[in-house]
């Protein structure tokens, strides 16, 4: 019996389309609605906290989202699950802008964050890889404007929305787009086997992210209502953390591991995971003090502030195109992280910023964040086979979510007691410290820059190029990088290549 295949299934500009409208809706709104809440809150009679823990909920969903996909991927037809997930997105978009109740509402706006990961763990990977080593570097591009882009465009979207008292429009519009996804994933279907029906359930790496997720964002969300340091907000936090880091590490040992973290414990990975995390963390908190800054002033007016951020995200996504087949996507990947420096550096009087400093911070946020993580995200994606990319994926977003998400809201509870000066600081400490250590490890691994072989990569499903393994340059007579970037730890040495 034959198998039902879309008209656009072999459609890379069709593969695009379900990519964009799949992940953008969402990840503009989590950035737009912090403008909105006191209108949201008005008519829905939520009160702050409540929209607030909302909010976290939504997204610890998509930070659980990206280990739910990556495991369903190995037992359930994909594109079905795609498919279903697009669906239950749409259903919860709906409901969420007709809001005919605060508990639906609450519901599907969480609901809304968790089918976002799950949609981006089964449609980008099929992208990345389907449509041959000539498309990667469009792809590149295109992801870093999804993500990054979006993200960059939710202020000016919130403040536009908020300034014409109106935000059922936004939430509208998303389901509208969220609609186009649905016919594009109809469109693009091709039915495809699981990846590995075989494999065991992790049950344990499932309750560990679900349950370290939702208490750790939980936490952060009590300490931002509150203002003030709880043993119930303290606990949550830190036992959520205490999970997410026990995850890894069960994943690290484990044999047959849902994520690779053992076999991205190499050079190159660490260096672009760390510059990623470091930049999230960074670009989310500095996005969120400003727009707390700002509360009292017009929202359109804030909207036009960051519209700087929205156009240094898209050059920036086209230098990244340029550089993508070049051995210069690392040091890319390092100087946006420097950049992100300079944001926090004009963002440390953000209580009493000028128009022009605003301006100047909102285009050099964009130009940090866009130049730092998507670059950062494939640069851990080409140092393993090519096979694995769905679960590096899954590993980056769950770390990415975490770190992004999470640090904001902690960070403006901080901001509360040292100041917004201080916090300021603390996020340049953080984009220094993050780019120093990633350079000693790029140094003391005995990295060079090199050219991604996307050929081989693509059409053999080899590594991109060598990774070492961690701080070879100072120690001997450990595994090659080899040893860790294939699919299984057997893998035999290969004589001569680097790291060795």
């Amino acid at each position: 019996m034959s198998r039902f295949k879309g008209p656009l299934a072999d459609s890379y500009a069709g593969a695009v389309a379900l990519v964009v409208c799949a992940l953008v809706p969402f990840l503009a709104l989590t950035a737009a609605v912090q403008p909105l809440t006191k209108l949201i809150g008005k008519d829905l009679h939520l009160s702050h906290g409540a929209l607030e823990l909302t909010v976290a909920m939504s997204d610890a969903g998509y930070a659980i989202g990206t280990v739910i996909a990556v495991q369903f991927a190995q037992h359930l037809k994909q594109r079905r699950m795609l498919l279903l997930y697009v669906s239950v997105f749409v259903v919860a978009a709906v409901v969420a802008a007709w809001a005919p109740s605060r508990g639906l509402f609450v519901a599907a706006f969480v609901v809304e964050g968790l089918c976002t990961s799950l949609m981006l763990i089964a449609a980008v990977p099929p992208l990345v890889i389907g449509f041959g080593a000539d498309k990667i570097a469009t792809t590149g591009v295109i992801m870093n404007l999804c993500i990054f882009g979006a993200v960059a465009a939710g202020p000016s979207i919130g403040g536009v929305e908020a300034g014409a008292k109106d935000w059922k429009t936004l939430f509208w519009t998303v389901a509208a787009i969220g609609v186009v996804a649905w016919l594009f994933a109809v469109l693009t279907f091709e039915d495809a086997d699981p990846q590995d029906r075989g494999s065991p359930w992790d049950w344990v790496a499932l309750l560990m992210a679900g349950g370290g997720c939702a208490a750790a964002f939980f936490g952060a969300a009590e300490l931002e209502i509150h203002k003030h340091v709880t043993a119930l907000a303290l606990g949550t936090l830190f036992a959520g953390l205490a999970m997410v880091i026990a995850l890894i590490a069960y994943q690290y040992a484990k044999e047959d591991a849902l994520m690779p973290v053992e076999q991205l414990a190499t050079t190159f990975p660490v260096f672009g995971i760390l510059i990623a995390l470091a930049a999230s963390a960074a670009a989310f908190g500095l996005m969120d003090l400003a727009l707390t800054a700002r509360e009292q002033a017009s929202p359109t007016h804030t909207a036009v502030l960051f519209l700087p951020e929205l156009g240094a995200a898209v050059l920036t996504a086209a230098i990244f195109g340029t550089l993508f087949r070049t051995r210069w996507t690392p040091a890319y990947a390092a100087a946006g992280l420097a950049v992100l420096c300079g944001a926090s550096a004009v963002l440390v009087r953000v209580a009493h910023a000028s128009d022009a400093r605003m301006l100047v911070a909102s285009g050099l946020l964009g130009l940090g964040v866009g130049a730092a993580v998507s670059p950062g995200l494939f640069i851990a994606g080409f140092s393993l086979a090519s096979a694995q990319i769905q679960r590096v994926f899954a590993l980056i977003e769950l770390l990415r979510g975490v770190t992004a998400f999470l640090f904001a809201p902690v960070l403006l509870y901080v901001a509360g007691l040292i100041g917004m000066r201080d916090a300021s600081w603390l996020c340049f400490g953080i984009c220094a410290g993050g780019l120093g250590l990633a350079a000693a490890l790029f140094v003391l691994g005995g990295a060079r820059l090199q050219r991604p072989d996307l050929e081989q990569w693509q059409d053999e499903g080899e590594p991109a190029w060598d990774s070492p393994v961690l701080l070879s340059a100072i120690r001997s007579g450990e595994p090659t990088s080899d040893d860790l970037s294939g699919n299984t730890r057997e893998r035999p040495t290969v004589p001569g290549r680097m790291g060795t």
